[in-house]
C-alpha cells in the first residue's frame, strides 16, 4: 500500500461523518455495554495496574471520562474501590481496589483474560462495516495504470484487474509459476487508498473477541482540525482509524485460522483472518499448496461469498454472524478447473490468466533491473541470452527471470571485483546456476548415479 495515507489531515466534514457513524459514548448506556461488564473491565485494569487515575483509565479503556466516572461511582458504592490520598499539589486522584474489589477483579480475570480498550457491540460493528464497505470503492482505469506505472505489465491485463476489484466478487489469478501473480496481487492493495474504522475488539453477547491486529491493521496518524479535541467530540475512540486491511495467507493456511480462536492460557478469543480482513482484501496465495485441500477451502467460502455474511462460533457453542466484506483473491499455479467444481467457479466473477513474456516485455524488465543494479545494459548480450539459451532450450520467459539471472551474475561479478560488468561468460554461469539440468521423465525420480 502506498504511503500517501500515512499523514492524513481529516477535514471537519470527515470527522463529523465519522462522529455520526460511531459517536463517542458519553454514558454507560451509549456504549452498548452493561454496567456489570464495564465494571469488570475497569476492575481488571485496576487489578493489573494497582492504582490508576481517571486519565489513565480513559487511555486504557478508550472510554470518555464521564463513562469512567459513572463506573467508578458504582464501584465505590459497592465498596470495591477506594480513593488514594493525593501525592502532591494539582495531581489527579488515584483509584485502587479494596480487598472486596480485588476478589471481584480476580474473578473477572478468571472469566475473561481480556484487558484492553472496551469492545464495541457487534451491532455497531456491523453498522460501521456496512457504511465503509470495500465494495463501494470505484477504481478507475487511470488509478490502476498509475499504481502499476513502474511495472512492466500489459495494459490489457490491468484492464482486467481493475474491473475485477470493482465487481465485489471473488477473483482467481492463475498461470505458470514465476509470472508475477503474487507480486501483482500485493501491488493491487495499493489501490485501497482510503481509510476505515477498525475496533480494538467486538462484544458478542459480552464475550470479547479481539479484532485489531497491528500486523494487519496500519493505524493512520491524523490531525483533528477545529474544535474537535474537546473531551466528548469526534468518533468513538474504541475504533482506530486505519488503512484498509490486507491479509495475505500462503501455504501455512489451515482451516482453524478461519474460525474464532480461543487461547486457553490467556482466556482470550481472537478473530479469524477473514474477520480481520473486513473492509479490505484477503489474498490466498499459492492456492493448492495449503495443508487443507482446495475443495475444503472453497466449501468454507461458498456461503460467505454468496450472502456476504460469515457464520462463526464461540467455545460455549454460541453461533453468531458477522459481515463478510472483503475482496477475496485466490492466486494459484494450478488450473482452476482442477481446484474446484463448476458450481464454485461460477461464483467467482473474474478468472484472470497471467501468461509468460514476449521478447519486448522481457527486454523492458531486463533493462529496468540493469538500471536498478547499475549494470550497463547491452542489447547484444540480451540477444545472446535469447538465442543461445531460451531458444535453444525452448524455455518460457518469465517475469522473475531477469532479476534472478542478473542477481546471480552480479554475485560472481562482485567476487571478480567488477560489479557493474556483464559478460557472456557471466550469463552462461548464471544460467547454469539457476536452472536444474538433470533430465528426468515427468513424475519419475531423478537418477543421480
Amino acid at each position: 500500500m502506498s504511503d500517501a495515507a500515512a499523514n492524513t489531515a481529516l477535514s471537519l466534514d470527515t470527522l463529523e461523518t465519522l462522529g455520526e457513524l460511531a459517536p463517542r459514548p458519553k454514558t454507560v448506556e451509549e456504549t452498548g455495554l452493561t454496567q456489570q461488564f464495564l465494571s469488570e473491565l475497569i476492575s481488571k485494569h485496576l487489578y493489573d495496574a494497582g492504582a490508576l487515575t481517571i486519565s489513565q483509565l480513559v487511555k486504557r479503556t478508550s472510554l470518555t471520562g464521564s463513562v469512567i466516572e459513572e463506573i467508578l461511582s458504582y464501584l465505590r458504592h459497592e465498596a470495591r474501590l477506594e480513593v488514594l490520598p493525593k501525592l502532591g499539589h494539582g495531581q489527579e486522584l488515584h483509584y485502587s481496589l479494596t480487598d472486596l474489589g480485588r476478589v471481584a477483579g480476580f474473578d473477572a480475570l478468571n472469566k475473561s483474560g481480556y484487558i484492553g480498550p472496551a469492545p464495541v457491540p457487534l451491532e455497531l460493528y456491523e453498522k460501521v462495516v456496512a457504511y465503509q464497505t470495500v465494495h463501494n470503492l470505484h477504481i478507475s482505469q487511470q488509478q490502476t495504470h498509475k499504481v502499476f506505472e513502474d511495472i512492466v505489465i500489459k495494459d490489457s491485463l490491468l484492464d482486467q484487474l481493475g474491473p475485477a476489484l470493482n465487481s465485489g466478487r471473488a477473483i482467481v489469478i492463475y498461470g505458470p509459476s514465476g509470472t508475477g501473480k503474487t507480486y501483482i496481487s500485493q501491488r493491487l492493495t495499493w489501490l485501497l487508498e482510503d481509510h476505515c474504522l477498525i475496533p480494538s475488539a467486538i462484544s458478542v453477547n459480552e464475550t470479547v473477541v479481539q479484532l485489531y491486529d497491528p500486523l494487519v491493521h496500519k493505524q493512520i496518524p491524523y490531525k483533528e482540525n477545529g474544535n474537535t479535541l474537546l473531551f466528548t467530540s469526534g468518533f468513538d475512540p474504541r475504533f482506530k482509524l486505519c488503512q484498509r486491511p490486507v491479509v495475505i495467507s500462503g501455504g501455512e493456511l489451515t482451516m482453524d485460522m478461519l474460525d474464532v480462536r480461543y487461547d486457553k492460557a490467556a482466556k482470550l478469543y481472537h478473530a479469524p483472518l477473514q474477520l480481520k480482513a473486513n473492509s479490505g482484501m484477503f489474498i490466498i496465495d499459492d492456492m493448492g499448496r495449503q495443508r487443507v485441500t482446495p475443495v475444503e477451502l472453497f466449501n468454507r467460502w461458498i456461503v460467505p461469498m454468496e450472502e456476504k455474511r460469515d457464520h462463526l462460533s464461540l467455545t460455549s457453542g454460541h453461533n453468531f454472524e458477522v459481515p463478510f466484506d472483503v475482496i477475496l483473491v485466490f492466486s494459484t499455479n494450478i488450473n482452476p478447473l482442477t481446484l474446484g467444481d463448476s458450481a464454485f467457479l461460477r461464483r467467482i466473477g473474474h478468472k484472470i490468466y497471467f501468461d509468460t513474456l514476449d521478447r519486448e516485455s522481457y527486454r523492458s524488465i531486463w533493462q529496468q533491473v540493469c538500471d536498478e543494479k547499475e549494470i550497463k545494459f547491452s542489447n547484444d548480450l540480451l540477444t545472446y541470452l535469447f538465442d543461445s539459451h531460451y531458444q535453444r532450450e525452448h524455455r518460457s520467459m518469465l517475469p522473475c527471470h531477469p532479476r534472478d539471472l542478473l542477481s546471480i551474475a552480479q554475485d560472481k561479478a562482485i567476487y571478480l571485483e567488477k560489479p557493474t560488468v556483464l559478460t557472456k561468460e557471466l550469463l552462461d554461469w548464471a544460467w547454469e546456476s539457476y536452472f536444474v539440468k538433470l533430465e528426468q521423465n515427468e513424475g519419475q525420480p531423478v537418477n543421480f548415479g
